[in-house]
């Protein structure tokens, strides 16, 4: 059976806690061993969110070991920076490059850090990242897809994780969990499926998201 420990970093209104819950779900869907242990910060939006997913393992604690994460994912460009204790030099990092400026930043107190600044920083433990840019998901009904479920499909792109769950189940899953929204999450899933497939991973080049 495959091992797979996953680490989800971002921030309170952005669905971190319900796109782990899917992956358990579709683990549980697939009869593969699964631990899922979430941590909030602050209660209100925007404050820190975790969320540690440990596939295919039965003998071990369920907390993701610092290096020790075969893929990690922040949903928030500055507190990317607090997934790197969880990488391994060669684990995945996706990076849904969203923007959250705390209340310091909005009263000009604090700095934002540059996405070009962040990069530099992740370049020095990693070299298989992903960025996704916000503005570029796509429209269903007139409105973007789910960021989460987007985000989601683009985590499908990772070998380890199809390998640990078929993509098949985590779409029966999202039919299920919301089934009255079924196709706009389907096209979410999808597209971001797409998105990871179609981009190199890498740190050279970045351009709005995808590689040029």
């Amino acid at each position: 059976m495959i091992a797979c420990d996953i680490v989800l970093i971002g921030v309170g209104g952005q669905g971190i806690v319900t796109l782990g819950d899917l992956i358990g779900r579709a683990a549980l869907a697939a009869n593969v061993p699964v631990s899922y242990v979430p941590t909030k910060g602050m209660a209100q939006r925007g404050g820190f969110v975790k969320v540690e997913i440990r596939l295919g393992r039965e003998t071990v604690g369920p907390r993701v070991p610092e290096h020790g994460a075969d893929l990690v994912v922040s949903m928030e460009r500055s507190e990317a920076l607090k997934g790197l204790r969880f990488v391994r030099p060669n684990s995945r990092f996706i990076l849904y490059d969203h923007v959250w400026e705390p209340t310091g930043v909005m009263l000009g107190k604090d700095d934002y850090p540059s996405q070009e600044s962040v990069l530099e920083t992740m370049s020095q433990a990693l070299s298989d990242v992903l960025v996704l840019n916000p503005d570029n998901r796509p429209i269903f009904d007139d409105r973007p897809v789910a960021a989460n479920v987007f985000t989601l499909g683009a985590m499908f792109s990772t070998p380890i994780l199809r390998e640990s769950i078929d993509p098949r189940t985590m779409e029966s899953v999202l039919l299920h969990r919301w089934p009255k929204a079924s196709e706009a999450n389907l096209a979410a899933f999808h597209s971001g499926v797409q998105e990871g497939d179609a981009t190199e991973y890498g740190f050279s080049q970045f351009s709005g998201g995808r590689k040029s």
